[in-house]
């Protein structure tokens, strides 16, 4: 075999042509076995080929490790500043965000929820027993005092009456029976007390007197049976006014219980159901329960705006008329009304409102609500003095408005007080402060 007339053969170094010795004794050994049905190829290699891959193993190692020493030293040197960056950091003060104590706005308005009622708002039970015979209004009728909302046919009440009316006849009639007989007596004594003495004995004077003073008190007592029977006759008779179920004053009726025929009974226990709800709504009441923290500051008279969801564009104005004068012991609020006029009925009993009140001024200090810090021995915040020093100070919180609270002792008007401070900072430490995140942040 003939090595190629090739210019890489020639110029491609020893390289080419230990390849091309390695082919040409591959090729004379092949023909040593001619003739014999499989032949095998024997290769041969020459020594310089391993000595040169030797050396290419070894430039390829160590140029790994000359990588891996120059990544662990800068590996190493980043570690090392992290380190003293970090050391740097510790040693210096932690980082606070400060607002300063301002005083609260003198007048504020308290937002609160409420509820509507009526003017009047009462509930109509059955005054007689009996059967709704008809009734006349139905829920949303405006009626006036005195209108009659429903009749009931009572028969025990009638037969009742009838019987009283009855009795009461025979009582007449037994007075005039006594009367009757009380004169005849009178006249009797009379006439024996002016006899002659001796024509009629004493004993029988001293009766004609006993007799006569009898019949007196016979028709004493009838008289008085009369007066008794006259007065369950009249009271059956009121009674028979209640057949009809008026309205006790002007307003709307807001219930109807009841319908023709249904069984009815008097009073108003658990057991009897009323007839009809009735309220006036001309005028509204607005209930309102006031935190314990704003009562001092509300006094009747004080100015109410009502809004309600259903009129975005409309605002009714009043006055708080009235207060509980007591504290719920349960919720902690003070009770107060607010009478507002509502000719046009846009407001309803019973519906959700929301009142703004007007509240008297006051000298608290304000401070938002991230200032606050709560621990066992009560409400503090941390107060940063002249030289950035950390100081607890306790406070007493007047009103908490949400985002702002007013502090009515423990701090003055220019402290300067840390917002959301870490845990981890004591009494006396120092600190770095910091531009805060509050309404009025504290200049550095």
């Amino acid at each position: 075999m003939h090595r190629p007339d090739n210019p890489r053969a020639v110029d491609g170094g020893d390289t080419d042509n230990d390849v091309f010795d390695a082919l040409d004794d591959v090729a004379q050994e092949g023909t040593e076995f001619e003739g014999q049905s499989h032949a095998r190829l024997a290769t041969t290699y020459d020594p310089r080929t391993g000595r040169r891959l030797g050396m290419l193993a070894g430039c390829f190692s160590i140029l790994l490790a000359t990588a891996f020493f120059v990544v662990h030293h800068i590996k190493g040197r980043d570690e090392a500043l992290l380190a003293k960056a970090t050391a740097a950091t510790a040693e210096q003060p932690l980082p606070v965000n400060v607002v300063k104590v301002q005083l609260a706005p003198p007048s504020q308005v308290l937002t609160l929820p409420a509820q509507t009622g009526g003017w009047y708002s009462s509930t109509i039970y059955a005054r007689v027993s009996g059967y709704l015979a008809k009734w006349f209004v139905d829920i949303g009728d405006q009626v006036k005092i005195g209108q009659v909302l429903a009749t009931i046919d009572t028969p025990e009440l009638d037969a009742q009456l009838e019987a009283t009316q009855a009795q009461l006849n025979v009582s007449e009639a037994d007075v005039k029976a006594k009367e009757a007989d009380t004169d005849f007596a009178k006249t009797t004594y009379e006439r024996w007390q002016g006899s002659p003495k001796g024509v009629v004995s004493d004993q029988e004077r001293e009766d004609k007197k006993a007799h006569y003073e009898t019949s007196v008190a016979g028709l004493n007592a009838a008289r008085a049976r009369v007066k008794l029977d006259q007065a369950n006759v009249d009271r059956l008779m009121h009674l028979t006014e209640f057949k009809n179920v008026t309205a006790p004053f002007d307003g709307v009726i807001t219930e109807r219980r009841v319908d023709i025929g249904d069984l009815v009974a008097a009073g108003s226990s658990n057991n009897t159901s009323p007839l009809f709800g009735i309220a006036q709504t001309d005028n509204i009441r607005v209930f309102v329960n006031v935190p314990q923290s704003a009562s001092l500051q509300l006094g009747v008279g004080s100015m109410a705006q009502v809004t309600a969801n259903e009129y975005p564009n409309r605002s009714f104005e009043g006055k708080v008329t009235r207060t509980s004068e007591s504290i719920d012991p349960l919720a902690r609020t003070l009770r107060v009304e607010v009478d507002l006029a509502n000719s046009d009925f846009a407001l309803m009993p019973g519906m959700y409102v929301t009142v703004a009140l007007r509240l008297k001024p006051t000298s608290f200090v304000e401070v938002p609500a991230s200032a606050l810090v709560f621990r066992a021995s009560g409400p503090q915040v941390a107060v940063i003095t002249g030289d950035n020093t950390v100081k607890f100070q306790d406070v007493a919180i007047a009103r908490d408005n949400g985002h702002l609270v007013d502090i009515s002792s423990g701090l003055s008007e220019g402290d300067r007080v840390a917002l959301n401070i870490n845990d981890q900072i004591t009494d006396g430490e120092k600190v770095t402060v910091a531009e805060g995140e509050g309404l009025r942040p504290a200049s550095q």
